[in-house]
């Protein structure tokens, strides 16, 4: 199962990676086209912007998705510690709330990174 999922996200990254490079070329070919006239349309059948648009929010769930996978193998990691180190708890919990801040501002800088490209 743990395979299966690995395959899926690396598909899913290569998935999100070429819609992303479509939609830069689509882009130059849109913006390298010469002007229309009005037999011709202005707009092309798909917009170069959607391709970009479904890249980003691939990219998006899958932050979001490591993000959380990070965090739980955290909490986890911490609530085994503190079973079997209760004296210790306190720093236990200090430090897995910490690294847990850090991989959520990761998680949140990547989001907002592909919400940019989004919305370009």
């Amino acid at each position: 199962m743990k395979r299966m999922r690995t395959i899926l996200a690396v598909g899913l990254i290569f998935c999100g990676l070429g819609l992303l490079g479509t939609n830069v070329a689509l882009a130059q070919e849109h913006g390298a086209a010469p002007a229309a006239t009005e037999t011709q349309a202005a707009t092309p059948a798909i917009p170069p912007t959607l391709f970009g648009a479904i890249g980003a929010g691939i990219g998006a769930g899958l932050v979001v998705m490591g993000g959380a996978a990070g965090i739980g193998r955290i909490g986890g990691s911490a609530v085994e510690s503190m079973a079997r180190q209760p004296e210790v708890a306190g720093s236990i919990n200090m430090a897995m709330l910490i690294t847990a801040a850090m991989v959520e501002g990761a998680t949140l800088f990547g989001v907002i990174v592909c919400l940019m490209f989004a919305l370009k």
